[in-house]
């Protein structure tokens, strides 16, 4: 049976706090996603920003509290905070790169099927695998190995496998690292268009393509949150200039 949540719920990460040892990589962070906006974490190199989206997903221990709908994730082990319909990309697109687009799709719908099932002769191809290649303009690629399409493909394969698991939330990180200007626009182009009904997380260095996509920005420094709310209030804050854009996003 699915246990995917149902679309248009939020997330609400709720002081969440994370520690390595001695180290609080994450203080007591809380903020808001909701279906509808692009919400982009940006922030100096160790603010935090990948760790709390590791915490999200179960990948290191947090505390606090991180609910989607009305379901607490923390807590909840990797395999089943997927299944709950979180999904996340990462910095280097994790891809089969020897099998083809529609083959790496076919195992990651394979997560709401039994394992016999992706060894059986398909007689159809799953609507979610067709939506999902043409939300992420890969239809025509569908044949070819992973492994040949270029870099920015590479990173709409991995959207498109998080998009066939029926992810209500989408948390990418970094998902514009080494693209060229054109694959930059349509990648911002595809959050939007993905944001439509499911939560949209993105963590970002580059400034520019923040302040073309983000509907909503929260500045991270030293693991606590600096400021937050849209491109222009988030500019305009003082801090955020002295910690951050003054310096590295220029």
């Amino acid at each position: 049976m699915n246990q995917v949540s149902q679309k248009n719920e939020s997330l609400v990460v709720d002081n969440l706090s994370v520690t390595f040892g001695e180290f609080k990589a994450v203080k007591g962070v809380s903020f808001e996603s909701h279906p509808g906006e692009v919400h982009f974490l940006i922030g100096p190199n160790g603010a935090g920003k990948t760790t709390c989206i590791d915490a999200i997903t179960g990948l290191v221990k947090g505390k606090g509290s991180v609910k989607m709908g009305d379901r607490e994730l923390l807590g909840t082990p990797v395999q089943k905070i997927a299944k709950h319909g979180v999904g996340r990309t990462f910095q280097t697109a994790s891809v089969f790169e020897e099998l083809t687009v529609q083959q790496n799709l076919d195992i990651a719908a394979g997560l709401h099927r039994s394992w016999l099932s992706l060894f059986t002769v398909r007689r159809f191809v799953d609507p979610r695998i067709e939506k999902a290649l043409e939300t992420t303009h890969l239809k025509s690629k569908e044949n070819e190995l992973a492994g040949v399409l270029s870099h920015g493909q590479k990173q709409w394969l991995e959207i498109a496998m998080v998009l066939v698991q029926d992810a209500n939330v989408v948390l990418l990180d970094e998902p514009i690292a080494g693209m060229s200007e054109e694959e930059r626009e349509a990648t911002g182009e595809l959050l939007h268009e993905i944001s439509k009904d499911r939560v949209v997380v993105v963590v970002e260095h580059d400034m520019d393509f923040m302040r073309s996509f983000a509907d909503r920005v929260t500045v991270l420094n030293h693991g606590e949150i600096l400021s937050e709310g849209s491109v222009t209030q988030v500019q305009a804050d003082p801090e955020v200039q002295r910690v951050y854009l003054g310096t590295t996003a220029q």
